[in-house]
């Protein structure tokens, strides 16, 4: 028996029009007003120009804190991404004493506000007298990426089929060999879905890397620093428009990733039914 009566179905479709518009009508308008003709952001606007997406280019203090963001981000994303393989394959394989405990703590930085993890890991680094820096930035946004990297992994680990290990040992190779010849090849979708994700947030993340980047700001501290003056706000909004296109890109490509990797292995477990 329906839960809904279906005159209420009619309802639905305008519900999620106008929830949807809630949230992303803000950030379309983003876009539309680095294409303005005037540093004033009203309507109607001035006119259409790209000068401010060419005045980027010549930008250097920009350019090096895209760089900066470049490098946070590969790191992150292969740090989170290699301990997330482990922690995955430990929790979907194994069965030991403080499995839950230890995925609950693995997980938690999903479920504590930003900013206390961020305050949290500016007191530890200070504590122990590290310089401010692009490495502090980095190790703080593995904690707070790990969680994200494990999701997708365990996913992807949870449908593998043993039986394709169990076969590749009997066969005589090695624990190790197998792992690399059978285990990463099947979940290698789930593994570029983690890296696309990791690589996001961390190209996105503003709070870790205020409170740790010391005097290397990364892409996100820039454009807060720029905020502050307002001829340069067009400037912003072009340079804001691109990391909104770029990280739609990538958030698109980890869900195809994510779900090419669901359909094997859906494909693979019903094959040896």
């Amino acid at each position: 028996m329906s839960l809904l009566k279906p005159s209420r179905w009619r309802v639905l479709p305008f519900y999620m029009v106008l929830y949807l518009g809630f949230l992303y009508l803000p950030i379309l308008l983003l876009p539309v007003f680095s294409f303005n003709n005037a540093a004033a952001t009203r309507f109607p606007l001035a006119g259409f120009t790209t000068k401010w997406y060419a005045s980027l280019w010549g930008n250097r203090e920009m350019l090096d804190a895209a760089f900066n963001s470049l490098v946070v981000g590969i790191c992150v994303a292969v740090l989170s991404t290699g301990l997330a393989i482990c922690a995955a394959r430990a929790v979907t394989r194994y069965r030991f004493r403080g499995r839950r405990a230890a995925n609950g703590l693995i997980m938690a930085p999903l479920f504590l506000p930003e900013i206390i993890v961020a305050v949290s890991l500016l007191m530890i680094v200070l504590q122990v007298g590290a310089e401010l820096s692009l490495l502090t930035v980095i190790l703080g946004q593995v904690v707070f990426c790990l969680p994200y990297s494990m999701a997708v992994l365990t996913a992807g680990f949870d449908g593998f089929d043993r039986s394709l290990e169990e076969a590749s040992l009997d066969l005589g190779e090695t624990a190790f060999g197998t792992f690399r010849r059978v285990t990463l090849p099947v979940v290698a979708p789930a593994i570029l879905s983690s890296l696309l994700v990791s690589f996001t947030i961390s190209l996105d993340e503003f709070l870790l890397a205020f409170f740790l980047s010391g005097t290397e700001p990364t892409l996100p501290v820039y454009i807060w620093g720029q905020l502050r003056f307002a001829a340069k706000l067009p400037g912003v909004l072009a340079l804001g428009s691109l990391m909104l296109a770029l990280s739609i890109c990538l958030l698109v490509a980890a869900e195809f990733l994510r779900r090419r990797t669901e359909r094997q292995l859906s494909t693979g477990a019903a094959s040896h039914v």
